[in-house]
């Protein structure tokens, strides 16, 4: 019974460092949003190289901050 008892807590400890483990999930959205950042850029070079303007707004107006 006492064997039973130190595998349980054991394999209870073994589960939750593997839930809390970190899954990389902070790399995959900075290169998400290096990926995203880069895109726009190629998108802004290509079409000022066709000649259309290309509006780019850091701020939002007061209608649109809270979307």
């Amino acid at each position: 019974m006492k064997l039973a008892q130190i595998g349980a807590f054991a394999a209870s400890l073994a589960m939750s460092s593997l839930a809390l483990a970190e899954g990389g999930g902070d790399r995959t959205f900075e290169r998400m949003m290096t990926a995203n950042d880069r895109s726009v850029e190629l998108f802004v070079a290509r079409e000022k190289a066709a000649g259309n303007p290309v509006v780019v707004t850091e701020k939002k107006d007061e209608k649109t901050r809270d979307l």
